[in-house]
């Protein structure tokens, strides 16, 4: 099981973001990864940094390093916009990108609304992030972000990975009889046995919220 580390976006600067992902580089990691909302959920007062372009910046500046965003949302962008998106950072970051896409929810509905951005119905969500994916499969790996029953099984009729937020392991396990599959949230107080959990449920990555000991991710990464 591979494991990364959520950046620190909802920050006026990225310098933050770059110190975390230099340590996550330094301790052995796999991947950085970086939210898509314009505001933290329910904090709109607070800023954001737009995805791509640090994850543009973090893959130049830590070379052996996996990136993508968590999760790019469909209908913030076009899909032409989104898939130009993906295809400038894997011209920077060749064979290191992920394409985790989502459909957003009711939680992040009001970011699109604040800006005069239609929020469509959950059927059409599914069918522009169908859209994305049929086009980026070919080109990277692609995650899809786990939500309703309906969302889930457009991952599964795709063959994309469906990543699982903050879910306990047995649902994990479960998923994984149904094909790829991994996890991202916060580890707990004791990540290694966390780690442990979930990578003996099937999880093909393990990505720990921004809180995380980066040292120790690393001490158990390097363990396997």
């Amino acid at each position: 099981m591979k494991v990364g580390v959520l950046l620190p976006t909802f920050r006026d600067t990225p310098h933050d973001a770059f110190r975390v992902a230099k340590r996550a580089e330094k301790s052995g990691l796999d991947g950085v990864f970086a939210f898509d909302h314009l505001w933290p959920i329910g904090e709109p007062e607070r800023p954001a940094l737009a995805p791509f372009p640090l994850l543009a910046s973090v893959a130049r500046l830590c070379p052996t390093l996996t990136v993508g965003p968590l999760v790019a949302r469909v209908g913030l962008v076009s899909t032409e916009k989104l898939l130009e998106q993906f295809a400038t950072l894997e011209a920077l970051a060749p064979d290191r990108v992920i394409a985790a896409l989502g459909t957003g929810d009711e939680l992040s509905k009001d970011e699109n609304l604040a800006y005069g951005l239609v929020f469509p119905p959950a059927d059409e969500r599914r069918a522009l992030l169908s859209d994305a994916a049929r086009a980026l499969s070919p080109l990277m790996e692609v995650w899809c972000g786990a939500g309703s029953t309906a969302t889930n099984q457009v991952a599964r009729h795709l063959g994309v990975t469906l990543n699982l937020w903050g879910v306990p392991t047995a649902k994990v396990s479960a998923a994984a009889r149904e094909g790829a599959v991994n996890w991202a949230g916060p580890l707990g107080r004791d990540a290694r046995v966390t780690l442990d959990e979930l990578a003996s449920a099937g999880a093909t990555w393990a990505i720990a919220s921004e809180s995380s000991r980066i040292d120790e991710l690393g001490e158990w990464r390097r363990d396997r």
